[in-house]
């Protein structure tokens, strides 16, 4: 019986240390899980500093080459439109141009729905004149694409960036704008204020 008993005072000793154990290395293990958890936060967090950066340095060297429309604004047509326009675009081209005459037309993205064709101009530069240049274009649009007089055209204004006076220009106009939303994403900014109304 003495025995049985010291084997059972042994197995509590043992059972208690390892109850102690367990819970030492338990709390060490939540630190740790704390301590990976902020890390990856911080983590997160510069990535997406870094991706921001990227978009801006690659939105600036296609600004100087004068590619923005190739490779910043057409990957982007097809989610801008589909959000804003819920419409899928079936045909997509880069600088599409039209003789007629002695005149000419060129559209730097042109992009065809079922029911609506869009006619984006890209400036490296946004400028208030734009505003006008882009929407006296858009009337001589049907003119040179007369294949397209049964669809709704949607001009939009193209830049990187954009300073609130040629952002409140284009609203009374009614003219849509595309830029970078905080170098993250091409987006429609001005869409709820175009629409206003409506």
């Amino acid at each position: 019986m003495k025995l049985i008993e010291e084997r059972v005072a042994t197995l509590e000793t043992l059972l208690g240390e390892f109850i102690v154990h367990t819970d030492v290395a338990l709390t060490r293990l939540e630190r740790e899980m704390e301590d990976f958890k902020d890390e990856m936060s911080e983590f997160k967090k510069e990535s997406e500093k870094d991706r921001k950066n990227m978009n801006k340095q690659w939105g600036e060297l296609a600004n100087k080459m004068g590619t923005m429309d190739e490779d910043i604004v057409s990957p982007a047509v097809r989610p801008v439109l589909n959000n804003y326009f819920k419409c899928e675009p079936l045909t997509k081209g880069i600088r599409i141009r039209r003789r007629k005459g002695d005149r000419e037309i060129e559209i730097d993205v042109l992009a065809v729905s079922e029911d609506k064709v869009f006619m984006i101009e890209v400036r490296s530069t946004p400028r208030y004149n734009y505003v006008d240049d882009i929407l006296e274009k858009a009337e001589r649009f049907k003119e040179f694409f007369p294949e397209y007089n049964d669809k709704e055209l949607i001009p939009i204004f193209v830049g990187l960036v954009f300073n609130d006076d040629v952002i409140n220009y284009a609203n009374k106009k009614r003219l849509y704008i595309m830029a970078y939303r905080e170098w993250e994403y091409m987006d429609i900014i001005n869409f709820n204020e175009v629409n206003k109304d409506n």
